[in-house]
């Protein structure tokens, strides 16, 4: 299986962690979003949409959207529940992760670390605090009744969720008040297997 991304995303970093954890063999295959190399037609012809990660299954067909693919490879695993309801659950995180954690913590580390912090999207930076803030303390509260976020295991969407929030800092958000997403960020390094974003493909 090749993962076609760039790993200082964490929507890429999901899945080298995920594979790593699940004994999962694949093969990187670097992509340079800043130079514009995701808008390529040979590109474009693996992912319409244009974003990382995609990844290319054994059998040669391509699959987007990194949540959908950790669904995928998490098939069968712990990670994924059998069980309905807790299936249901993970997912609904993995929804969250996406509409309501993502656009405000992911995107305000790009803008601050990648974009080095330009004049003309302070206003853009500073809209995000808010709802950013919303959706860790969404996250806090639930860690103070479960050991993980879709309950007392640990599964995808402690992933999906850990891989921006490690970095929130870096976007400009304090985890300081967030006890329980302190205690569950130190949790989820001490999983069999974790890899950090800075070893994940060594």
């Amino acid at each position: 299986m090749k993962i076609f991304g760039d790993i200082r995303s964490g929507n890429c970093y999901k899945l080298a962690l995920l594979c790593r954890q699940l004994n999962i063999p694949f093969e990187w295959v670097p992509v340079d979003v800043l130079s514009g190399e995701t808008r390529k037609q040979g590109f474009l012809e693996k992912n319409p949409n244009g974003r990382i990660p995609v990844v290319q299954l054994d059998d040669g067909r391509y699959l987007s959207e990194s949540n959908a693919i950790m669904c995928y490879l998490a098939e069968g695993s712990k990670m994924l529940p059998d069980d309905r309801f807790a299936r249901a659950m993970v997912l609904q995180w993995l929804f969250f992760e996406q509409y309501s954690h993502e656009p405000y913590i992911a995107v305000s580390i790009f803008i601050v670390k990648y974009l080095r912090n330009p004049a003309d999207r302070q206003l853009d930076l500073a809209a995000k605090r808010e709802p950013g803030y919303r959706a860790l303390g969404v996250m806090d509260e639930q860690l103070a009744e479960t050991d993980f976020l879709a309950g007392d295991d640990y599964t995808i969407a402690d992933i999906a969720l850990y891989a921006y929030t490690h970095r929130a800092k870096e976007g400009g958000f304090s985890l300081e008040d967030f006890a329980n997403i302190q205690r569950w960020l130190e949790t989820v390094r001490q999983q069999p297997e974790y890899v950090s974003m800075d070893n994940a493909l060594n």
